[in-house]
């Protein structure tokens, strides 16, 4: 199958003519390797078996012979020759050029084990499953970037083509570029079981050289795929975890284990947004929990297409994770992070989209038709709290959004006349 175009085609030529090498990080099998080899002109894979431990001794000897090749050199996970970072960066420094090296990597790495940030030398970008505009399936007549340049733009009577039950497969079968090579449908639903299993058995203790234990970790991410999209304590996860009586786990041993998959780039919990409109006491700051794709999810829950066909309401919660997968793979070459609102009077807006220059959307995720009209009232509400605030000449003034968008699982596109957007994830594009 020809290479399908990811959103971080673009960036990572731009930042290859601007910095001397590229760190692409983001889980494993999201297709780090793959995009950099279409511009790579020649490649080190530091994890080929045949070569691995010639790769590792040359690196612990003299690192400095493994860049040795045609540029950009693409070095495939790096993080298992550590030195190889500050070997890059010593490099770039001393041949003053561009594009140079492209390191891939599908876990963070102990930065006790570098010398250097690299900060100015080597870039950072992040790669994520593939969203449904990478994977062909939405058709892309909204542009996210175009909707923020021009927030009057027409959307009225754009049509997704996806249906609701395409989207229940989709999100079992997630992101996964491997699956885009398997012809059978249900074929392509065993990449997120064994991407599951692999991280639960092999990774999260490959990680950091730290033995863990596969079914606790199956059981923390089966808690975490039951409590998906919600600002659940930890305290309450743990107490699930261990209510079957098959585990136990303390909060220390949870939290190494949570700290492990996000290393992982398997859990990307997200942070509150707690502007002024509110006492502090009354906006909830907990972390929204959160996979880097709803397929784990999915799997983590033993889930099928046909059992989510009838658990709408489960589903709900997996369409908000990827939505919010979609909105990030969207923004990828902009200066960006994710927020969501919560107050304890039920005020909430799914997820906050903030732009590095200041600007916002207000996004809630909303599967049916029928709960429209309650997404676009919180959005409203949460704006006319801000309008409020605003007019209280002792008060720091906070920017009211530039965009409120309900995203939702329907057809039809169109603007209210209250200024919100209804849009389909279907239609939707960087």
């Amino acid at each position: 199958m020809s290479y399908l175009t990811r959103t971080a085609d673009a960036l990572l030529a731009e930042w290859l003519e601007a910095f001397g090498a590229i760190l692409i990080e983001g889980p494993k099998w999201c297709g780090k390797t793959t995009t950099a080899e279409q511009v790579a002109k020649s490649v080190i894979k530091l994890q080929d078996p045949d070569m691995r431990d010639e790769y590792l001794a040359t690196a612990a000897t003299k690192p400095s012979l493994l860049l040795i090749g045609e540029n950009p050199r693409l070095i495939d996970e790096w993080q298992d020759a550590p030195v190889l970072w500050d070997t890059v960066r010593t490099r770039v420094d001393s041949s003053q050029n561009q594009g140079l090296f492209i390191l891939t990597g599908s876990n963070a790495v102990d930065k006790k084990k570098i010398r250097h940030s690299g900060t100015g030398r080597i870039a950072k970008m992040e790669m994520l499953p593939m969203s449904l505009w990478e994977s062909k399936e939405s058709n892309g007549r909204i542009s996210l970037r175009e909707l923020f340049d021009n927030p009057d733009l027409d959307i009225d009577g754009i049509q997704s083509d996806i249906t609701v039950e395409d989207l229940i497969f989709s999100a079992c079968r997630g992101g996964w570029p491997a699956t885009m090579n398997i012809k059978k449908e249900n074929a392509k639903l065993l990449v997120a079981k064994n991407y599951l299993k692999t991280v639960c058995s092999e990774d999260i203790s490959r990680v950091d050289g730290v033995q863990r234990d596969e079914l606790l970790a199956r059981m923390i991410m089966r808690s975490y795929a039951r409590n998906i999209s919600t600002l659940t304590k930890k305290t309450s996860l743990i107490a699930d975890v261990v209510s079957s009586g098959e585990v136990s786990c303390s909060e220390p041993t949870f939290d190494d284990y949570v700290g492990a998959l996000k290393k992982l780039f398997v859990i990307c919990d997200v942070e509150a947004w707690c502007p002024a409109i509110r006492s502090k006491t009354a906006i909830r700051s907990g972390l929204k929990r959160a996979f880097v794709d709803p397929s784990i999810a999915v799997a983590a829950l033993g889930l099928t297409p046909e059992a989510l066909m009838v658990q709408l309401n489960t589903f709900g919660f997996i369409f908000e994770q990827m939505c919010i997968r979609d909105l990030k793979a969207y923004t990828i070459d902009i200066e960006r992070h994710v927020s969501y609102y919560h107050d304890r009077y039920g005020l909430e807006s799914d997820w906050v989209l903030h732009l590095g220059d200041g600007r916002y959307a207000l996004l809630e995720c909303k599967l049916g038709s029928n709960e429209i009209e309650d997404g676009a009232g919180h959005l409203l509400e949460l704006k006319r709290l801000i309008h409020e605030h605003n007019k209280d000449e002792k008060q720091m003034p906070i920017r009211e959004p530039d965009l409120m968008i309900v995203l939702t699982g329907g057809k039809m596109a169109y603007t209210r006349p209250d200024g919100v957007k209804i849009i389909p994830l279907g239609c939707l594009k960087d």
